[in-house]
This record gives C-alpha cells, structure tokens and sequence, in this order.
C-alpha cells in the first residue's frame, strides 16, 4: 500500500503560487487585443486575446517554455525574462510587481515593510484635526484601526460598536448593510475590491493571519469567491474619485486621498475631499448635524 502524504506548506505555497501565476498570465493574454499590438491577421481566432505563440514571439522566449509557465508547472524564470513577459503583455507597474511576487522574485522597486505599529496620540490628533474631513487609518489589507467622527457619519457606522476583527473595508462591504449602502450602486466596486486585495496579497503567501482574512471574505459572500477564483485582474490602491449615498445628503462625489506612512510600513492614512461646492455643504451639514 502506498501512503499519501501531504506537502510540506512551503512547497503547498510555491505550488500555489505557480497556479495563481499562470491563471494570471491567461487572463492578462486574453484581455489583450492583437491588433492594437500591431500583430497580423493570421487565421481564425478560436479564443480572444493572444495566443501564447505570440507572447512568447513578443518576450522572445520559447513557446513551449511559456506554455509550461502557464501551466504552473515547475519552471523558474528570470528575473529579465519575466520582464519581457510582462512587457510584451503590456502589465502595469502594479501587475508586474504582482507577477514577481508570485514567481518568487523581488521585484526592483520592492520596499521592506514591517509591521504596522500601533496608532499613536498624535495621529489620533491628527484625525480628529481632520473634520470635517472624513478620515481614516488603513492597513494594507484594508483593516481600519483609527478613524475620525466625519468617516463614522459618511458611512453610517459606529466602529467601537464593531467587533475589531470585523473592521475591514471588503468585509464590511460584503457583510454590512449601512456600509454598502453607503457606498451607492456601483457593482465594480466589489471587483475593485478583489483586484485590490490580489495585489496586495501577493507579499504576505503563507501567511496565515492573510490567508484566514481572505478565507473569512470567501465565507461571508460567495460573490467575492466566484471572483476570486474567476477573475485575475490587480490593482493598486490609488486616488480617485468615489461616490456615496447618504440617506439625508443623498448622492455626494469625493476625493478620496491616500497618503501613505513614513517610513512605508503597509499603514495608509486615508482622507475624503470635496470636489465641488455640493462636497462642502455636505461635509459640513455631517459635522454639525449627523
């Protein structure tokens, strides 16, 4: 009788990792349309996108070397050649971190981060000097460990009254009413979401306290799990303008603003500006009435 063990975690974790690679790599090759890449017609196309014969021409590797890098299968690239792969699939700066990371190569940009410390008195005060301003401390998996009155009014909650594990943004979204509420009826935002936490995921494989968060989020929406699972797109944080809805103010568009700690430690502070007049009525009418 032959005994089935079970891998140790680290060779579990590269496998893994060799998986989520090449998921991603098919799904950057598909989105990719190759006209606008300047590649000639050449027969039918039975699937959208490129074909690997095409990246691998463009990356100036070989097609059956790129096709087991898709697979996942045991194959190590370089530090050079992945950055012609990510060049010839046209990636961000953000998706070519993501595709370091998960190769097991630090990408050159790469910055130690430690963990995030604790919220001291003086950023307590900076928060509060914030309002009307809605404001926030974020780590870099979305949990919030400080807020000010005006983020607690934007979005309906009261975070002492929230347990501390449940203090996430994606977790609130996918699990608080109020919240989501809040946050209008924009379905990209759930997708933003995961593209948001693929990302920042790819630094902390193997670790358990991220792996039980995302775990928690598959758990409380399977419409984030069909995603996760599903959908291969990362995106980095960035600012930009987001929309809400107040039961009393009603629609209201903001600046939403991340500055990040120095030095860089994954702990965002996170800041809502009005952009117009309507902004400014609302943020205050919150601050003296709410």
């Amino acid at each position: 009788m032959t005994l089935m063990t079970e891998k140790p975690p680290e060779l579990a974790i590269l496998d893994e990792n060799r998986k989520q690679l090449g998921a991603f790599l098919r799904a950057r090759r598909e989105s990719l349309d190759p006209q606008r890449l300047g590649l000639p017609r050449s027969g039918r196309r039975r699937t959208p996108g490129l074909r690997r014969e095409e990246v691998a021409l463009l990356a100036d590797v070989g097609v059956t070397w790129y096709t087991w890098l898709e697979q996942g299968r045991d194959v190590n690239p370089s530090a050079n050649v992945l950055q012609a792969i990510a060049n010839a699939l046209q990636c961000s700066p953000t998706e070519t971190r993501h595709l370091f990371l998960l190769a097991g190569l630090t990408p050159a940009e790469a910055l130690n981060i430690p963990q995030c410390e604790g919220i001291s008195e003086g950023t307590r005060r900076l928060l509060d000097s914030l309002v009307p301003h809605p404001a926030s401390i974020q780590k870099s998996n979305f949990d919030i460990v400080a807020w000010n009155v005006a983020f607690e009014r934007l979005m309906g909650v009261k975070f002492a009254e929230i347990p501390e594990e449940e203090r996430n943004c994606i977790y609130l979204y996918l699990t608080h009413p109020q919240w989501r509420i809040r946050l209008g009826h924009d379905e990209s935002v759930l997708y933003t979401f995961v593209a948001y936490f693929r990302a920042a995921m790819a630094e902390h494989r193997g670790d358990t306290k991220w792996e039980a968060k995302l775990a928690r989020f598959c758990a409380a929406s399977a419409e984030f799990e069909t995603l996760w699972h599903k959908h291969y797109d990362v995106r980095g944080v960035e600012n930009k303008v987001k929309f809400f809805t107040h039961p009393q103010i009603g629609e209201l568009s903001l600046q939403q603003m991340y500055w990040f700690s120095a030095p860089r430690n994954g702990s965002r502070l996170v800041v809502y500006m009005p952009i117009d007049e309507q902004g400014e009525q609302a943020l205050s009418w919150l601050a003296e009435n709410a």
